[in-house]
C-alpha cells in the first residue's frame, strides 16, 4: 500500500485560492490512480476529484466542477488539489487516497475504491 502525507491546509476566506498536496512514497506511486474526498464535521466523507496514474484522465464532483483542478507530479510522488474561489462549505478535512480502480468517463467514485489514505488536511473557509 501507498504512504501518502497531505499538506497545505489552512484557514481562508470565501473566494480565495488554496492548493493542497499529497506526497507518496515509494516508485508505485506512480502506478497508483489516485482522489481527493473531504469529510465536514458530522457528514459523510465525500468524493472530491480523481486522477489516472498517468493524469491523462481526471473527474470531480459536481460541487467543485470547474473551481477545483487536480494535477499530478510522478517525478515528484506528489498530487495536487488546486482549490480557487473557495466557499464556506468547502471546509472540511481533505484526505487524499490511491488505489487501482479506474472507471472511464464518471465521477461515480466512493472511499472503497481506495486502499490507502493519507492522515488529513484541514481546510476552513471563513466568510
Amino acid at each position: 500500500q501507498a504512504q501518502l502525507v497531505e499538506s497545505g491546509g489552512g484557514l481562508v476566506q470565501a473566494g480565495d485560492s488554496l492548493r493542497l498536496a499529497c506526497a507518496g512514497s515509494g516508485r508505485a506511486f506512480r502506478m497508483y490512480h489516485m482522489a481527493w474526498f473531504r469529510q465536514a464535521p458530522r457528514k459523510e466523507r465525500d468524493f472530491v476529484g480523481f486522477i489516472s496514474n498517468s493524469g491523462s484522465s481526471t473527474a470531480y464532483a459536481d460541487s467543485v466542477k470547474g473551481r477545483f483542478t487536480i494535477s499530478r507530479d510522478n517525478a515528484k510522488n506528489t498530487m495536487y488539489l488546486q482549490m480557487n474561489n473557495l466557499k464556506p462549505e468547502d471546509t472540511a478535512v481533505y484526505y487524499c487516497a490511491a488505489g487501482t480502480t479506474y472507471r472511464s468517463g464518471t465521477n461515480a467514485y466512493s472511499s472503497a475504491d481506495f486502499g490507502s489514505w493519507g492522515q488529513g488536511t484541514q481546510v476552513t473557509v471563513s466568510t
